[in-house]
């Protein structure tokens, strides 16, 4: 059994400290700071400001002092943003026909009304601007439950951030709390989508999103908790190929993020699901399309559906609005979509 990592010293930042040592955080700013804080045999928090005793409200302690032995308070500097985000006019507008904007509108059918979802930077996130007559809760992995739009000019706030450290908002009725409940949230089946994007996919759904390579990485962050949970499912966007490159395959060739995880792929070509024990099935196709078109975009075999090539021929027979494409989908069927 895997032991529990104890560091010497834990180096975390809090909003106040009281005059005892007891902590608090401000909106998402609490993160991995409040567990990290027992995780070492010397705790050091560097604060905005020491108050009082009792200028800190008992249910507002965060980090009880039995877990801190020192307190700096730093002064006269600036809380930078890393990634200033701002909410633009033309959110929610007509997108354009490109194969980024075909992704996000094929995108927003996946979510459903009361579903807590969990979305990448980027095309996921951006189908949240399509979200209409529904209500989706959406969850951040440092700690936010209810994220709202990106914030208009000058409302930006560097202590409310999603994990991705974008400037975001919050929505009434959401909640803030610590990265270790968000992850207890996560690893236990609660989030009902996961909505991110990948470098590669194989055949039998494994997924390679975090590295590349010879280049630099920060970290993988969540991805991993987040497609290897039970019970929530998981889709992947992104682009058909990448500068003629194939990135669905028969195995992916870069560093896992998760085996065999995937349930879906959208790209702007067309949408499979990867089905246990079959492999790749299509799906869905985009209007002009056909079945040997997307077979060119993938390394390998796709799995045949009966009907398929005549569904791809024969358009004005199956084509169906975007707008009107069933969730829940028959598998033995291939809808044509006109994006």
């Amino acid at each position: 059994m895997e032991e529990a990592i104890l560091g010497d010293f834990s180096f975390i930042k809090a909003h106040k400290a009281d005059e005892a040592g007891n902590l608090t955080f401000r909106l998402s700013a609490n993160n991995f700071n409040q567990p990290m804080a027992s995780a070492g045999k010397i705790t050091i928090a560097e604060v905005e400001e020491i108050v009082p005793l009792g200028a800190i409200p008992a249910e507002d302690v965060h980090v009880p002092c039995i877990y801190v032995d020192r307190v700096i308070m730093r002064t006269g500097h600036e809380k930078r943003i890393e990634k200033l985000t701002l909410q633009k006019e033309d959110a929610g507008a007509q997108l354009s026909d490109s194969p980024k904007d075909r992704i996000i509108r094929r995108a927003a059918l996946e979510f459903t009304d009361g579903m807590f979802a969990n979305l990448g930077i980027g095309i996921p996130m951006m189908a949240a601007n399509y979200i209409s007559g529904i209500t989706v809760t959406l969850q951040s992995e440092n700690g936010i439950l209810g994220l709202g739009p990106f914030p208009r000019p000058g409302e930006q706030d560097p202590d409310l951030i999603n994990a991705g450290k974008q400037t975001v908002t919050i929505l009434p009725g959401s909640s803030l709390f610590s990265s270790d409940i968000s992850f207890g949230m996560i690893r236990g089946g609660h989030v009902d989508l996961t909505m991110l994007g990948g470098l590669q996919v194989s055949a039998n759904g494994d997924l390679a999103n975090w590295m590349i390579p010879g280049k630099m990485v920060k970290g993988m962050g969540g991805a991993m908790d987040l497609v290897g949970s039970k019970g929530t499912t998981v889709v992947v966007t992104m682009e058909h190929t990448a500068r003629g490159s194939h990135k669905i395959l028969p195995e992916c060739t870069l560093p896992l993020t998760g085996t065999r995880v995937v349930d879906k792929i959208i790209t702007e070509k067309c949408v499979f699901d990867v089905v246990e024990g079959v492999g790749l099935v299509l799906v869905e196709i985009a209007e002009g399309g056909n079945t040997r078109h997307h077979q060119a975009g993938y390394c390998g075999w796709i799995r045949g559906i009966p009907g398929a090539e005549a569904a791809a021929a024969d358009q004005d027979q199956l084509s169906t609005p975007l707008g009107d494409v069933e969730r829940g989908r028959r598998r033995h069927q291939v809808r044509i979509f006109s994006l």
